[in-house]
């Protein structure tokens, strides 16, 4: 059973007030919490114990899957494989994340390597919230690895979210992608103090009228410091776009790297970045509204993050 404290990274990194429906693995401190399996999709824990297999069958449509993890022992560091099977024709949710409470000395860590194999013409919509607390002073330290291989005409929309809390993340993404498959990532993260957030994005067009989009929006306050490096590969007829806005605040650090590799005469790159403060006319606009000038710059960020 599930702790209050538990509960409320749940509720935080995977929007759980209770057990879902459908498939879930609940992992806690470690070990796995609760699990549930259905008709179309299986979870299998490995045979060394360093994770799970999840298993969608074929044409499995309007289910989900969700794979929380929630960390509440201070000092706790483990690394976890993840691997996704699914087959031909599905259409799934997957909704995974990973929420870290250190009222500790000890720094708590979690590492989750994720690999997606995603069949053909199938449609996966996944959700990795990462999440933050407690007043100890151990940091709190995530590091995730997301590899996915798209079959032909698959469809993957990825939302990658980290808001509060996280002193130290690297977030590591690759990606092949084969004819007519399009993959689609929004990232939104914050980091505040002296946090600092490295996102790497390496997406290789490998077949023909395959599509990328990868597109972060960010905001670096206090005296914290991210970096966003976004690759994209087109190796055929293709086309991929990589898109950073940041917003910059007090003494934050924030780099982009942007890298567009073309090996093909029909390969359409493209790559914006932007980095910036908060408008000034912005702030006057919702001051004269009557909102105090922190007030402004929050609902400023909200919205930006939205």
């Amino acid at each position: 059973m599930l702790d209050a404290i538990q509960k409320n990274i749940l509720r935080e990194v995977a929007d759980l007030e209770q057990m879902p429906e459908g498939a879930y693995n609940i992992r806690a401190n470690g070990e796995t919490a609760s699990r549930n399996t259905t008709a179309n999709i299986d979870i299998i824990s490995k045979e060394d114990g360093s994770g799970i297999d999840i298993k969608i069958k074929d044409n499995t449509r309007n289910e989900s899957v969700h794979i929380p993890v929630v960390l509440s022992k201070s000092g706790l560091k483990e690394t976890v494989f993840n691997d996704f099977f699914i087959g031909e024709n599905c259409d799934v949710t997957i909704v995974a994340g990973c929420g870290i409470n250190n009222c500790g000395t000890g720094d708590s860590q979690h590492d989750g390597i994720h690999r997606f194999y995603v069949g053909k013409n199938s449609k996966v919509r996944y959700v990795e919230k990462h999440y933050g607390e407690g007043d100890g002073t151990g940091k709190r330290i995530l590091n995730p690895v997301t590899e996915v291989y798209q079959e032909e005409g698959s469809y993957v929309d990825m939302e990658m979210v980290q808001i509060k809390g996280v002193d130290s993340t690297i977030r590591t993404t690759k990606a092949d992608v084969k004819a007519g498959a399009s993959m689609v990532v929004h990232e939104r993260l914050m980091t505040h103090g002296d946090q600092t957030a490295v996102s790497k994005y390496e997406v290789a067009l490998n077949g023909e009228g395959s599509s990328a989009d990868v597109i972060s929006r960010s905001v670096a306050r206090d005296s914290s410091e991210q970096v966003f490096e976004a690759a994209v590969i087109g190796n055929t007829v293709c086309s991929g776009h990589a898109e950073c806005d940041a917003i910059i605040m007090d003494n934050a650090h924030v780099v982009a790297v942007p890298k567009l590799d073309a090996n093909c005469v029909d390969a359409a790159l493209i790559h914006e970045a932007a980095i910036g403060k908060i408008a000034g006319d912005q702030l006057v606009k919702l001051m004269t509204l009557g909102l105090t000038e922190a007030e402004a710059e929050e609902q400023i960020i909200s919205g930006f993050l939205r």
